[in-house]
């Protein structure tokens, strides 16, 4: 009797096991889901308006990529702080484009100062026409969508 007891027993933990390792899939599906939706989102601001805003950036002043990373954080009071380790590697893309010059300067830091060109600022001009009109859907649709959402 004791035997068939502790079967049951046995097969019931195997069971709950079963059932928490379906949950847990589950769950960690979920989790994958939204990590994508935000990656999504970034690559956005990323892939879009970075190239574009650091171009603006430059064009205030030179400066060095982790300057560039503090202004467009404080310019967006803090919503949207882009990693300078995605911040240098467009700076090597957009010198690569003679877009951007990058010089070492003489200070004990030996920072990469970084200063728009003339095919920088044309650049920047040309995106800045280009991108306007969907910048300005893109701030229509999130209206819609806030609404719809919170009002």
């Amino acid at each position: 009797m004791a035997d068939i007891i502790s079967k049951e027993n046995e097969i019931d933990i195997r069971m709950q096991e079963k059932i928490l390792y379906v949950e847990y899939k589950k769950k960690l599906l979920e989790l994958r889901k939204v990590q994508k939706e935000k990656e999504a989102v970034g690559q956005v601001f990323t892939k879009g308006l970075l190239p574009l805003y650091v171009l603006y950036i430059l064009s205030l002043g030179q400066t060095n990529g982790n300057d560039i990373s503090h202004k467009i954080g404080e310019r967006t009071n803090g919503f949207w702080v882009p990693s300078t380790g995605g911040i240098y590697p467009l700076l090597k893309k957009l010198e690569k484009e003679k877009l951007v010059v990058g010089e070492w300067n003489d200070s004990k830091k030996a920072q990469k100062i970084y200063t728009i060109t003339d095919s920088g600022r044309g650049e920047l001009q040309n995106k800045k026409h280009l991108m306007r009109g969907k910048i300005e859907e893109a701030l229509e649709v999130f209206k819609i969508i806030y609404s719809d959402l919170y009002n």
